[in-house]
């Protein structure tokens, strides 16, 4: 999930056990001119299985690898494998490391660290359980190769397995994982491009990643998360700012190079400056702002409470409360799966109209007792803008509104009790809402993920889909899977837009993406 704005709480949780022990450092690590890059957030949580911020996957993107990835065609692509096979009736698949591929402390790449990693993976992720659930056996048959067996034909298997929204399957050294038990992992040792240097992090300020120049690259070009990424840099220096505005300054003034969020109030500005190149990623790249709302206590225990929510967002509004301009917007979206996208479908959505009036009718009726709503707010993110007018909207239909500033951090901890919380606005990456197995709200229905919403219906449905042969059979079920979303109401959405980004011209093939990446970059 994205951000705008994140706090120190749980940062010592997060990293204060993290051992420098055994990590390789090469002489040519330390640059003189680094590239110094502002990102959504501060990384706080920086292990990739453990959670579904965004922020935490793009740090393991950086310093972890996967199996596969995904291209910008939406392609799964081999990525640490050299190659894969599959058994006539598509129940035994057998894959094969790429030779050379070593951990940033030197070690080889095994397969057994492969089966561990995803062993630890599949439980923390939706798509995972289900992976998990049609294996019968994973296990390594030699050092770089394993083999995985399933009970059933899992159509989807590279699609989960190469998938790119978090919690991301990256691999993992099997003593790292070993190390952790139940918590995170406690030293961060990848195979990926950039490696972390904890002693060079400073919480609140700044974390270095070196370039990895032990690193075996593909040899295509680049594409999303597939292709070769070859790193041209020696250092990636990923600086915290207190707020945009301080961070749009600095790109101005040359102090950073890189800032992933500018603030929509100095676009105008920062588009005119002739030293910098502004840039927002449509498409997939765009993102999705929903209200993630709290089934498992009042007054959204209530399925007719939660339906009068559809009444009461205009996302136009919304967007225009943030000052997100026409360009970078869609006025309406309400398809759970993004618009203009392949799973795009208006099924169900007759509900999402918006009507004071009608709302305040329906809430009159619903057997609301005046409970009241607790909403999350990121104090200054543009989550909290879209939730005050959602507020509003709630008041004027006779709902007890009490809304809550914090942090990032706080929230959450905070979501994940099932007490004392009704609902939070946030926004995520359209990588990650693009369809039902990799929409947050949709594919942890029944789940233990924070919300706590559940129609049986959604999982029987999801498995289907997971066995769907053909994209056409996909998007059929992708629209009953709506229609039941629908009902249940497990978030309201509040809008499609992108976030634009800007670098310095002093960056040199930069790869403009919604998700930053520092392979192929140089700065001149």
């Amino acid at each position: 999930m994205s951000i705008t704005s994140i706090g120190r709480r749980g940062i010592l949780a997060g990293g204060s056990a993290l051992a420098a022990a055994g990590i390789i450092r090469p002489r040519e690590a330390r640059a003189a001119r680094p590239v110094v890059a502002v990102l959504e957030s501060e990384v706080v949580i920086l292990d990739p299985h453990m959670i579904t911020a965004t922020i935490s996957r793009t740090f393991g993107t950086l310093v972890f690898d996967t199996l596969f990835g995904q291209n910008e065609k939406g392609e799964i692509k081999p990525q640490m494998l050299e190659g894969h096979t599959a058994s006539a009736d598509k129940l035994t698949w057998s894959f094969t490391l790429r030779p050379g591929l070593k951990w940033h402390d030197g070690e080889p790449v095994t397969a057994a660290d492969c089966v561990a990693s995803l062993n630890r993976w599949m439980p923390r992720d939706p798509l995972g359980r289900m992976l998990q659930a049609a294996t019968a056996t994973l296990e390594a048959t030699g050092d770089s190769s394993f083999r995985l067996v399933l009970k059933e034909p899992f159509p989807m298997l590279l699609d989960v397995l190469g998938k790119p929204n978090a919690p991301l399957p990256v691999m993992m050294p099997r003593k790292i994982i070993t190390e952790a038990g139940d918590g995170r992992i406690k030293t961060i040792i990848g195979s990926g491009p950039f490696r972390f240097v904890p002693a060079r992090w400073r919480p609140g300020a700044s974390m270095i990643l070196e370039r990895n120049a032990a690193y075996v690259s593909r040899p295509e070009p680049a594409d999303f998360l597939a292709g070769g990424k070859h790193v041209k840099i020696d250092e990636l220096d990923l600086r915290v700012m207190p707020d945009a505005n301080t961070g749009s300054n600095a790109l101005m003034a040359g102090e950073i190079d890189y800032m992933q969020f500018l603030p929509f109030e100095t676009l105008e500005q920062l588009e005119r400056n002739r030293n910098l190149r502004v840039f927002g990623a449509m498409g997939i790249h765009m993102y999705q702002g929903n209200f993630r709302l709290n089934h498992a206590a009042a007054p959204f225990d209530n399925p007719k409470v939660r339906q009068v929510m559809w009444k009461l967002v205009d996302q136009a509004s919304i967007l225009d409360a943030i000052g997100i301009p026409a360009k970078y917007r869609i006025d309406r979206c309400d398809s759970f799966w993004m618009c203009d996208t392949p799973y795009t479908t208006l099924e169900g959505a007759g509900a999402a109209k918006y009507d004071i009036a009608a709302a305040k009718r329906e809430l009159a009726a619903s057997g609301y007792k005046g409970e009241p709503v607790i909403t999350l707010n990121v104090a200054g993110s543009i989550s909290e803008t879209a939730g005050r007018v959602l507020e509003q909207a709630m008041k004027e239909a006779g709902f007890n509104v009490q809304p809550q500033q914090m942090d990032w951090g706080t929230v959450l901890a905070r979501r994940a009790r099932r007490e004392g919380w009704s609902m939070f606005p946030v926004f995520s990456n359209g990588t990650d809402m693009l369809n039902p197995l990799t929409h947050f709200y949709i594919s942890a229905t029944c789940g233990d993920f924070p919300g706590w919403s559940c129609d049986q219906r959604i999982p029987e449905l999801l498995k289907q889909f997971t066995r769907a042969e053909g994209v056409e059979a996909q998007r059929r079920l992708a629209a009953e899977i709506q229609k039941a979303a629908y009902d249940l109401t497990p978030s309201v959405m509040w809008g499609q837009f992108t976030r634009p980004a800007g670098y310095r011209n002093t960056l040199k093939n930069f790869i403009e993406s919604s998700y930053p990446f520092f392979w192929q970059v140089e700065k001149a």
